[in-house]
């Protein structure tokens, strides 16, 4: 009897430690699921989403952390296994390098753009006023010919 009662004592303590190991290690594998894109909806992180390979994903991380991998490892094995886009802030590498400078690079060609406009708009505007000023000149020119002509030669 002593037996039986000391076995359902360490089951009882064995699955209290289980869950503290759980308890402990949920605010690391929330942590990390918010590092990892969900694969299926993918504006989602791995913490939010509750699709099924989410949640495959979120036990298989979990399970990993019980068996002392760090989280970097688990990174490295989910990157192995589903390439970069898993993570939300992928490394910066060769293969990478326009999806990190690629919003500066469009910046940068917009303000060019907006440059190049505006300073052909301004060059139009002065050729205008200079038309302007010499169509003025001519009106009034045209004009005192005009008044100087006699009347009889005008058609």
């Amino acid at each position: 009897m002593r037996r039986g009662l000391l076995s359902c004592l360490w089951l009882i303590a064995s699955a209290a430690s289980g869950a503290d190991t759980d308890a402990q290690l949920e605010p690391r594998m929330n942590r990390l699921a918010a590092e990892l894109r969900c694969l299926v909806c993918q504006n989602q992180s791995l913490a939010d989403s509750n699709a099924e390979l989410a949640v495959d994903l979120k036990n298989q991380v979990r399970e990993m952390m019980r068996a002392g991998k760090s989280d970097d490892e688990i990174k490295t094995y989910l990157t192995d296994r589903y390439g970069d886009f898993v993570l939300y802030r992928p490394p910066v590498r060769t293969t990478t390098w326009l999806l990190w400078a690629g919003p500066f690079v469009l910046l940068a060609g917009g303000g060019v753009v907006l440059v190049r406009v505006l300073r052909r708009r301004q060059a139009s505007l002065v050729v205008a006023e200079a038309q302007i000023e010499t169509s003025g000149a001519n009106l009034d020119r045209a004009r005192s010919l005009l008044a100087e002509t006699p009347t009889d030669q005008r058609p």
